[in-house]
């Protein structure tokens, strides 16, 4: 809940635990956020430091098992030190490249008077790049014959979404987001070419095939690796954003312009100098990424195959409503399939990817947008790794559907055994559930079932319309994995002349 929290805000969530396996089932929370830039405060309690040299009850050396998590952790060892110690905890949380921080406080120190107020914020300024980096990104943009704009999470915590849209239109220049990326340009934007991340090729990749320079706004390395899309290193790069760019071997950028992002890329703008003439590849490949999304429009099939689940679910949420996607195979298919009008309303764990965070994230989102509607969706694995949760959001009034896309198994491990072995060679990735309806309807919940392809539309908006969690059950078709990894096997990409 604090990372979405974090994600959606731009503030630092706040979770806290007591000492020991409080401490330790904290951990997996803490891990995701920070891999996934997303500001946090973790509070842990602890033993008193007069019982810290022996061996003692439920104690462990918090502060050494968070450190490699996080971006920064201390223990309060004086009560004085506390305000400063909270201050610097939030300043790292908060500062770009955003990440977990986390307090350890010992319990006879708790049990401390303290003195002080707590210290005011800085003010954080924007910074800018100078005139020669920008005029040397310009150059490059001008002089390029095929570029693309690759977008990440930097640019939405940037809240530089208007300025991307601006800047691609005016340089007539496709836009790809990755997973965490997406919504910053609307995917119903012409130059929109959606999602890149599959750890398989995708129509997406034969762009960067074809590119001669990728403008890198906001892009994190942890989001779809450099060697996916430039495993040569060969490809031209302009690095647009707030810190300098990561190393690696497959991102070594020609210029990198840092600096507040939307500023940057008006001034590029202004100095760049382009044919606007439609480019006919990126024009040629969103046609054909359009057609393999609107194929399923029509799937009556059942299961549901998750193409048909995905595209129903997209037609029923408005523009700002929100997703979570949980990790399994379903996630693989949102992140490909689901498409955002607006930055912020389908969020993924990418980094660490966490199974078990779409309930509690959806409860966060809930908190945070009560107006909104908002849909977990996960795997039958990742709702039983935390479906008490819904416990928790019946009790604080906060009314979402969960959407279960329902296999019996760990699609997502079953689907790489498969690719790894061979089509129907899995093992030991199947388990039994209960009935999700009746467990719902125990928990004092609303339950549905899906039992026909056409059936979704109407239960997903009569679970909307509830003033208390919904669960729906979903049975999925998850051959259609498989033919994905076929279908990636047999893409081959035309070159920009045979177009």
């Amino acid at each position: 809940m604090a990372d979405v929290y974090g994600r959606l805000t731009g503030k630092a969530g706040v979770c806290l635990s007591t000492l020991g396996p409080g401490a330790t089932n904290l951990m997996t929370g803490v891990a995701d956020a920070n891999l996934d830039s997303s500001p946090l405060v973790a509070i842990t309690g602890q033993v008193g430091t007069d019982r810290m040299h022996i061996e003692s009850h439920q104690y462990l050396d918090l502060v050494a098992m968070f450190a490699p998590v996080t971006k920064w952790n201390k223990q309060i060892v004086r009560p004085s030190i506390t305000p400063e110690v909270v201050r610097k905890a939030f300043k790292k949380a908060q500062a770009e490249e955003p990440g977990a921080v986390h307090i350890d406080l010992p319990e006879n120190i708790a049990a401390m008077p303290v003195k002080g107020e707590p210290l005011r914020p800085d003010n954080n300024e924007k910074t800018y790049t100078s005139f020669a980096i920008i005029r040397a990104a310009a150059a490059a943009v001008s002089q390029a014959t095929n570029p693309i704009i690759l977008v990440g999470n930097g640019a939405i915590r940037a809240q530089a979404s208007d300025a991307v849209t601006q800047f691609a239109t005016q340089m007539n220049i496709p836009v790809v987001n990755t997973f965490m990326g997406k919504g910053v340009i609307p995917y119903t934007h012409p130059l929109a070419l959606w999602s890149v991340g599959l750890q398989q090729r995708d129509f997406i990749n034969c762009g960067f095939d074809n590119t001669d320079l990728v403008i890198a706004i906001g892009y994190d390395l942890i989001e779809f690796s450099p060697k996916k899309w430039n495993p040569e290193g060969s490809i031209p790069i302009i690095h647009v954003g707030l810190n300098k760019a990561e190393i690696d071997s497959s991102y070594i950028p020609l210029v990198e312009v840092v600096g507040d992002i939307s500023n940057s890329l008006t001034e590029i703008a202004k100095l760049a100098d382009r044919d606007l003439k439609p480019n006919p590849y990126a024009i040629s490949l969103k046609a054909n990424i359009r057609a393999d999304y609107e194929q399923y429009a029509n799937d009556n099939g059942f299961p549901v195959k998750p193409q048909k689940l995905i595209h129903d679910l997209r037609e029923v949420m408005g523009p700002d409503d929100v997703v979570i996607s949980d990790v399994g195979a379903h996630k693989i298919w949102m992140a490909r399939h689901y498409h955002c009008h607006s930055p912020n309303t389908c969020l993924i764990s990418n980094g660490f990817a966490a199974m078990g965070i779409a309930i509690p994230g959806a409860l966060a989102a809930k908190l945070v947008y009560p107006n909104r509607k908002v849909v977990a969706v996960t795997g039958d694995g990742g709702f039983m790794m935390n479906c008490q949760e819904l416990e928790t959001a019946l009790r604080v009034g906060t009314a979402f559907v969960t959407l279960i896309f329902h296999d019996g198994g760990y699609g997502l491990i079953g689907w790489k055994q498969e690719n790894h072995f061979g089509e129907g060679k899995s093992s030991f990735i199947e388990f039994g559930n209960p009935d999700f309806v009746k467990l719902a309807e125990s928990m004092g919940l609303k339950g549905y079932r899906v039992n026909a392809s056409e059936d979704f539309i109407p239960i997903l908006k009569e679970a909307l319309a509830q003033d208390v969690p919904a669960i729906i059950d979903c049975p999925v078709d998850y051959r259609e994995n498989i033919r994905l990894t076929q279908k990636a096997d047999k893409l081959s990409c035309m070159s920009q002349e045979s177009t």
